[in-house]
């Protein structure tokens, strides 16, 4: 049995899902909103949330490449739909921040809960939405996930190494994650109460437009399959 045939689809799917899914996570530029999200949250809740989010994030993206498309299939939902859903969603929690009149002097429930003695499951929830998801594994992430699983081999121990590769990779991806988010909180600290206040405002913004482009990416992608609009590889 040739070795090297073998572990070819675990090496490269290792080396995929990173590399397709960081730039479409991001998170470097999620890392202010997250930060935003928490509030003046002190560095203990900062490290729990990013480590819950990693998780999450890991779950999420392994469960996409292995059951996304049956799932999708099942339901009979296509992936510009989940795009337009997810998009809603990050557009929602967006304009939320905006309207948030007291954002900037009173911490979020989400912190004082917490301070108030928040259960193990209950912050697991609350990381989970709209932290974990939609903000930072979106649609994007997910049809990406699922584009990664229908490729994965038919044989049936290629399949193996290429699915503990995929989780591998997963983890890899969920520790930038971890990273990014833990050491944000050094970001506000350098900029201060106005550089906080003009990041609160800007990060609501910034997360409301990546909310509009999904959903916009979405319509798209239905009106393709509509056929009103010519499909990419077609001209």
């Amino acid at each position: 049995m040739d070795l090297h045939a073998l572990l070819s689809p675990f090496v490269r799917t290792v080396v995929l899902v990173p590399v397709s899914l960081l730039p479409i996570l991001n998170p470097i530029a999620n890392a202010p909103i997250f930060v935003t999200m928490l509030g003046d949250a002190d560095d203990r809740l900062i490290r729990r949330v990013s480590r819950l989010v990693a998780t999450h994030c890991f779950v999420m993206i392994v469960a996409a490449i292995l059951f996304g498309a049956h799932v999708l299939g099942f339901f009979g939902v296509s992936l510009p739909i989940v795009r337009v859903g997810g998009g809603l969603l990050v557009a929602a929690s967006g304009w939320r921040m905006i309207g948030d009149r007291d954002a900037d002097s009173v911490r979020p429930e989400f912190v004082a809960t917490y301070g108030a003695g928040m259960s193990e499951e209950e912050l697991r929830a609350r990381s989970f939405y709209p932290i974990s998801f939609p903000l930072t594994v979106g649609p994007g992430t997910l049809s990406a996930s699922i584009t990664i699983g229908t490729g994965a081999p038919a044989r049936a121990l290629d399949w193996i190494f290429s699915v503990t590769g995929a989780a591998v990779g997963a983890g890899l991806t969920a520790a930038a994650i971890f990273f990014c988010y833990r050491y944000a909180g050094k970001l506000i600290r350098a900029l201060g109460t106005l550089g906080n206040v003009v990041l609160k405002r800007l990060s609501a913004f910034i997360l409301l437009c990546i909310g509009v482009e999904i959903v916009w990416d979405g319509i798209e992608g239905l009106m393709m399959q509509a056929s009103f609009l010519p499909h990419p590889a077609a001209g």
